[in-house]
């Protein structure tokens, strides 16, 4: 019988990480009659058991983990693999949900949710990880300003010496955003769809709080910034030429 065309793609094998047993339950049915594939574990221990045995797109962690923390957890993941991290955090948790997002979580949905809404965060996310890797080859060998030199493929910052800059994920990520849009004006809502596909809520400082980290890894004095520049009522700016090499 002749081929009627390519075999279907597997579906995207998701790790929800969560000590709920009702979260986990919930979340797992909720998802597989979406069409994902799920293993869901209760703390970090568990996770780090499973991470070897599946080849995962996704994982939906839990910040607030008995033993091990999330993001402690987070972050030992983001030393084996560049997968996207979903967030689950209590709406009280601001600073911890900041720190994840440095500690390069692609977004975050804070407790109680709606799953529905959990769902749409996660086709977001993999549909960036999905164009970023269908576009790596767009990305430049570096991005030169005002002698510091932005290295995407080794996700680095090198000062005008030549000396590298420690830079967080968060930090990273909106010094390549500013530094791919030049001399343009940037709202804290921009920033965020770009970093992570999603719209501010009126107390989320993230963005805020990697500027003024960054600012002063840039030396560049938060009072009379000459490289990113406050625009009033406005956003964030990279005054400054940008050359791609």
């Amino acid at each position: 019988m002749p081929a009627t065309g390519a075999a279907p793609a597997a579906p995207p094998h998701i790790m929800v990480v969560d000590d709920d047993r009702e979260i986990r339950d919930l979340l797992a049915r909720f998802l597989e009659r979406q069409n994902f594939r799920v293993t869901a574990v209760r703390d970090a221990r568990e996770a780090r058991r499973a991470w070897p045995l599946g080849h995962y797109q996704l994982v939906v962690l839990d910040l607030m983990l008995p033993g091990e923390s999330g993001l402690d957890f987070a972050r030992w993941l983001r030393g084996q693999s560049s997968v996207p991290i979903v967030m689950l955090t209590a709406m009280s948790e601001d600073t911890d949900r900041i720190i994840g997002l440095e500690l390069g979580a692609d977004d975050y949905v804070g407790k109680p949710f709606n799953p529905r809404e959990l769902l749409a965060r996660i086709r977001a996310v993999l549909r960036r990880a999905g164009e970023t890797q269908n576009h790596v080859e767009a990305v430049p060998k570096a991005l030169v300003f005002a002698g510091w030199r932005l290295e995407p493929p080794r996700r680095r910052l090198l000062n005008p010496d030549g000396v590298e800059v420690s830079l967080t994920g968060g930090e990273y990520d909106l010094l390549f955003a500013l530094a791919e849009r030049p001399n343009r004006v940037l709202t804290r809502d921009m920033l965020l769809d770009l970093l992570r596909g999603r719209q501010a809520g009126p107390f989320d400082r993230a963005i805020d709080v990697a500027v003024s980290r960054l600012r002063r890894k840039l030396e560049d004095d938060g009072h009379h910034a000459q490289l990113i520049k406050t625009v009033r009522g406005g956003g964030y700016v990279l005054a400054a030429e940008v050359t791609r090499e």
